[in-house]
């Protein structure tokens, strides 16, 4: 994908004309695919041993954090330079345990409205079933509004 011609925040980040957000980088983000035209992403986190709870596994709170850096970033694709999308809401679901490690992130816009998004993932550990899922409500807006 030529992140050169296009613009947003987004687009910006993976060019490299804007730093990436410290949250991104404490996560391990890594872009593996996004199709803008779909609203798709696939992206990948390293989870280390520092994200662990006391009996050894990723603690829910980044797994949350994961599926919004996942979920969001597949709509933020999409849209057009000065506009962005904070999450109104997010939901989760922890369906088992994470190990440190690689996990993947697929994301889908599932509807896009004027001013409401509403998206949808997974979460999926290195023998690619998932660990989490999610569902996610996000309110358009222009920057300055």
């Amino acid at each position: 994908m030529e992140t050169q011609t296009r613009r947003g925040l987004f687009w910006d980040v993976l060019a490299g004309r804007v730093a990436p957000p410290p949250a991104a980088e404490t996560l391990g983000w890594e872009l593996l695919h996004v199709d803008p035209d779909q609203g798709t992403i696939e992206v990948a986190f390293q989870a280390t041993d520092r994200f662990t709870n006391p009996v050894g596994v990723v603690q829910g709170g980044f797994l949350a954090a994961m599926l919004d850096d996942t979920l969001g970033p597949a709509l933020v694709a999409t849209l057009p330079e000065g506009q962005f999308a904070p999450t109104l809401d997010l939901h989760v679901q922890f369906l088992r345990p994470a190990r440190p490690g690689r996990l993947v992130g697929r994301g889908r816009v599932v509807r896009r409205g004027r001013q409401v998004c509403f998206m949808a993932g997974e979460l999926l550990a290195p023998d690619g079933e998932p660990v989490a899922v999610a569902t996610a409500t996000a309110h358009l807006q222009s920057a300055g509004s």
